[in-house]
């Protein structure tokens, strides 16, 4: 009787770690079927998690580059030299950190102009539910924005003045609602292109050196000159996947609804309040700003860059000055007239600065086999 109930136990025991054993089997199937994966990453072949079994092969991941692109060969080798257990320039997953601007690097940059001073113009000159409503100083902003459109002349100070205006033109909108707006932009046609609204401008090549990071346990961050809260909402529902905390932009007061003078260090948020934009800028985020808040959000020196403009230099050089681990900066120079509204003397400019500064320059022109991908054609 004894070692019947022996043999009971035991098969019991048996019972129940084979049931275990199959529980975790199968929740380790479910979460492989929905670990997240970008849509363009997921057409080309690139998981963006757990890739330790499997390395990702640079050539195949970056598809739409050039064979012979020279930004491609450098930063594939960079990947296998970081990502090589044991090799002199390994870096840790949890250091292998990189950041992008947005305009011109990631995403079309002027069509006629960046996307957020397209989207003042509209909400300052043509929205019919707001154009009537606009401050003299809003209107005089978006102006000087048409203006810039026409001739190529930028007027002092409009970057600031820019960021002023947004944040005074959305005031009073809840984060969701000013989303929303940028949402119904974004379904706009593009001007320049045929085949493309303004929230599809992504550059394709550079999705990929994205989910190729990625799938490299990089994590991602965009640093931006636009508002923070504009590039959310262009990155929102978009084939790039980096979440809302990952982004940094120029800044602007967020209130509640409910608070109305009162200063944040007096008023207690309740549970009838609401998130609105409180109508007054903060800082644009170019520059040497754009070192600080890495600093302030990050807390760590990334290890690579990408960027396309003077406003990206000190970036460029916060990660390739003094950086324990192997670093390199990135440079996209916008030098397609054909397919893209390049600019040929921007682009020469670009080019003799990564020569001085060591930086690798990508040229749209040479380096990529499409921009925006199949469909897409400029006018």
């Amino acid at each position: 009787m004894k070692e019947e109930r022996n043999a009971a136990k035991k098969w019991k025991a048996a019972a129940i770690a084979a049931l275990a054993v199959a529980l975790i089997a199968v929740a380790a199937i479910l979460y492989l079927l929905n670990r997240p994966v970008s849509p363009l990453a997921a057409e080309n072949g690139v998981m963006t998690a757990d890739t330790e079994e499997q390395p990702v092969s640079g050539e195949s991941a970056l598809s739409l580059w050039t064979e012979d692109a020279a930004a491609k060969t450098e930063l594939i080798s960079y990947m296998e030299a970081i990502t090589e257990e044991g090799g002199a320039d390994y870096i840790p997953p949890e250091d292998r950190i990189a950041v992008f601007d947005l305009d011109g690097t990631l995403f079309c940059e002027t069509d006629p102009n960046y996307f957020d001073y397209c989207l003042l113009v509209h909400r300052v000159l043509e929205d019919p539910e707001y154009k009537d409503q606009a401050t003299e100083f809003e209107r005089e902003v978006a102006e000087k924005i048409v203006t810039l459109n026409e001739t190529g002349v930028a007027a002092e100070g409009l970057e600031v003045d820019h960021g002023r205006a947004v944040a005074s033109a959305f005031s009073g909108m809840t984060i969701e609602e000013f989303n929303s707006y940028i949402q119904e932009f974004k379904k706009t046609p593009m001007p320049s292109y045929e085949g493309m609204t303004r929230g599809e401008g992504w550059y394709q090549p550079m999705l990929q050196v994205v989910n190729y990071l990625q799938a490299n346990d990089f994590t991602v961050y965009i640093v931006s000159g636009t508002d923070r809260f504009i590039v959310r909402g262009i990155v929102d529902g978009s084939p790039l996947a980096i979440p809302a905390a990952q982004i940094i932009g120029s800044d602007e007061t967020i209130v509640t609804k409910d608070q109305g003078d009162a200063d944040g260090l007096e008023y207690v948020f309740d549970d009838d309040d609401q998130l609105v934009l409180g109508g007054d800028f903060i800082i644009k985020n170019l520059k040497m700003n754009k070192v600080a808040v890495i600093a302030q959000e990050i807390g760590q020196q990334p290890v690579l860059s990408f960027g396309n403009s003077s406003g990206d230099s000190s970036m460029a050089e916060y990660v390739t000055s003094n950086n324990p681990y192997k670093s390199l900066a990135f440079m996209l120079c916008c030098d397609d007239t054909e397919r893209e509204n390049g600019n040929v003397e921007k682009a020469d400019k670009m080019f003799g600065l990564c020569q001085e500064f060591d930086w690798v320059p990508i040229s749209m022109k040479d380096d990529w086999a499409t921009i925006y991908g199949e469909g897409v054609t400029k006018q």
